[in-house]
């Protein structure tokens, strides 16, 4: 299995002239430096490669003992093309890929252990709480979800940017990134495959763990409370 960090974006919502992921929390980490920390409680730093773009040497010299694979196109592409290029340099492996904004308890990655075990495709889910900017999502009569994006109707919870694919469907994942819009978040090629290729994707509820994107100045605040030690 690999891990892929997405950290190529420019995160302009919230007015760092650098990476988001380089963002210093009050607990002297930054909130890549706490996704490497709990990550490596359970897997190796081999296990991690990083995509990343906008000011690159910023992060790979903060963290020279990962792995990276550069995205040109980060200021004219979203997160569909960068997921598939990780995607395409490690076809032969099951992927847990995460958000390069997210801070997490580390406790949620032991929860999240057993369906990787099983090899089975999820995306984490917190059913609290949702709102208009968040990723949504709903379910089919079988439990698995079938419609994941910004834009879901009678949204069930909030996908939080933690994922995982089986190696069985990232063929068919890795085909509709491809035919996503250059600005598509890759949730886009989830539901694609999802919907049209009948891939079967579990929503595993991570209520119970703090966790949440940092996208605005707002979001900061709330992870310094949670993460303040």
């Amino acid at each position: 299995m690999k891990i892929i960090i997405l950290a190529a974006g420019i995160g302009s919502r919230l007015g760092n002239p650098f990476p988001k992921p380089l963002t210093r929390l009050h607990n002297g980490k930054s909130i890549m430096q706490m996704q490497v920390d709990n990550l490596t409680t359970y897997f190796s730093l081999d296990d991690i490669v990083v995509i990343v773009g906008f000011k690159k040497d910023l992060i790979m010299e903060n963290f020279p003992d990962l792995s990276y694979i550069y995205n040109p196109s980060f200021d004219r592409t979203n997160t569909s093309k960068s997921l598939l290029r990780g995607l395409k340099k490690h076809r032969n492996s099951s992927i847990l890929w995460l958000n390069g904004d997210v801070v997490f308890d580390p406790k949620l990655i032991d929860h999240l252990i057993p369906y990787m075990e099983k090899d089975q495709s999820f995306v984490s889910v917190n059913n609290s709480e949702v709102g208009v900017e968040e990723v949504k999502y709903t379910l089919d009569n079988n439990g698995f979800v079938n419609a994941i994006s910004k834009e879901v109707e009678n949204g069930m919870g909030e996908a939080i940017g933690i994922n995982f694919i089986a190696n069985n469907d990232l063929p068919l994942l890795l085909n509709r990134l491809e035919e996503c819009e250059d600005m598509d978040y890759f949730e886009k090629g989830l539901e694609l495959a999802i919907q049209k290729d009948n891939i079967r994707v579990m929503a595993v509820d991570i209520s119970q763990f703090d966790c949440l994107e940092v996208d605005f100045e707002e979001d900061l605040q709330h992870a310094n409370k949670l993460f303040n030690e």
